[in-house]
């Protein structure tokens, strides 16, 4: 058995690769079903709505790239957290961010199942389960491999919103985009969308198995934000000046309906397809993101010990993707999908509060450590940009559900719970 001494992860992957992961876990089938009801937010300034979420996530972004920079780990929010404030903390929030990658992967298989279900008459637990067997076997066989299929299924991703725009560029100057534009309808859009942003941050989880980690993971988070932003921004503009914002905003399946403006009836099977990629890319990549972060918790021995397990040959952390699988799995009984994407989101804001915050520290407390990239403009040695990203965080959970903010709350309490129990251990 390989142990943490005697293996380590391979360190294969270059920018392009790692960048591809991040524009894979963010264009996931979010964007298929959410422009509709954010038009009929913010009518056809919809495509401010998504500059608004850009530069909200940008501000976190920022935050993940000085620290990503400064400590590259596959424990990811968790070594940043440790750095910063003290070591219960730092387990609570890797438990989180653990926690809402599996319920991620849980719900996006979920959609998996519904979309195939255009094509096959099949079970969709069968269908979510047999997608989580997939992936968990691509994520075993090793990070290359599993990186070469992320670039192949986002090319497809990118290729489905590339036709969209393609539709809608001779129309463009049809629709008035800024007609009826209201800061309110604006705001509320973008705290719709942003959910179609996260995910921007799991390239992080790679830095051990990337070349050059201090120089590329942050340049490849920042890139993925930017190329996905500039993808949705144009998608949105191409879907309005086709169809309009009226018909847009009534639409469930607004993506589709801009594709039958010239493929006709052929629009729903193509999007159908399209989106089964996009479901499967996301879930293979956020059970590679919480296996990472797994192993390298476990590697910190504050989770168990068989978790830092290596296949000798791949060097992949085999019982850390099966562990994450099968919870996985077990969540995709609860059925109820846009619960679990809620839960989810309530997981990655509490991580986002902790990333900012341990920025913010570190400037304070720390500031003598080496920074490859820091995030520009302080007063008085406080970064500005972490403090806004706060701000964005708090605005964006308060659009959160009752029942979400219940049961996420109960999942950090969980993790506080396995932290109390550990250092009484200690």
């Amino acid at each position: 058995m390989s142990t943490p001494q005697s293996a380590t992860l391979h360190r294969t992957l270059g920018l392009v690769e790692v960048t591809a992961g991040g524009v894979g876990i963010i264009i996931g089938a979010g964007i298929y079903v959410l422009l509709g009801a954010a038009t009929a937010q913010a009518g056809a300034s919809v495509w401010m709505a998504f500059v608004l979420a850009a530069l909200l996530s940008a501000l976190t972004g920022l935050s993940y790239a000085e620290l990503s920079s400064m400590f590259p780990s596959a424990a990811a929010e968790y070594e940043y957290t440790r750095r910063a404030f003290p070591e219960w903390v730092a387990f609570v929030v890797g438990w989180t961010m653990i926690a809402g990658l599996v319920v991620a992967a849980a719900a996006v298989s979920l959609g998996f199942a519904r979309y195939l279900g255009h094509f096959l008459d099949v079970d969709p637990h069968l269908s979510a389960l047999g997608l989580l067997v997939l992936v968990t076997v691509i994520a075993g066989v090793g990070v290359k491999q599993s990186a070469r299929l992320t670039v192949a299924l986002s090319t497809v991703q990118i290729g489905g919103l590339l036709i969209v725009i393609a539709i809608g560029l001779p129309h463009v100057g049809d629709v008035n985009l800024v007609e009826g534009a209201k800061v309110g309808g604006v705001v509320s859009a973008a705290a719709l969308v942003f959910f179609a942003f996260i995910g921007f941050d799991e390239v992080i989880t790679l830095a051990e198995e990337t070349r050059d980690p201090t120089r590329i993971v942050p340049r490849a988070l920042l890139l993925a934000l930017g190329a996905s932003t500039v993808l949705y921004i144009a998608v949105a503009i191409a879907a309005v000046s086709v169809v309009g914002a009226d018909v847009l905003a009534r639409s469930s399946r607004p993506l589709a309906d801009v594709m039958a403006h010239d493929l006709g009836g052929a629009s729903v099977g193509l999007v159908a397809a399209i989106a089964l990629v996009s479901t499967m890319n996301t879930t293979l990549l956020a059970i590679t993101a919480a296996s990472r972060m797994t192993y390298g918790m476990a590697r910190q021995r504050v989770l168990p010990r068989a978790l830092t397990y290596l296949h000798r040959g791949r060097r992949t952390p085999l019982c850390a993707i099966l562990a994450v699988a099968l919870i996985a799995a077990a969540f995709t009984f609860v059925g109820e999908l846009a619960l679990i994407a809620a839960v989810t989101d309530f997981a990655v804001y509490v991580v986002f509060v902790a990333v900012n915050g341990a920025v913010i520290a570190l400037r304070i407390r720390r500031p003598d450590l080496v920074r490859p990239f820091a995030v520009p403009g302080a007063i008085a040695g406080v970064p500005l940009i972490p403090v806004l990203g706060l701000a964005s965080v708090a605005i964006m959970a308060s659009q959160l559900e009752g029942r979400a903010l219940v049961i996420g709350t109960a999942l950090v309490g969980v993790g506080a719970l396995a932290a109390w129990l550990g250092r009484a251990r200690g």
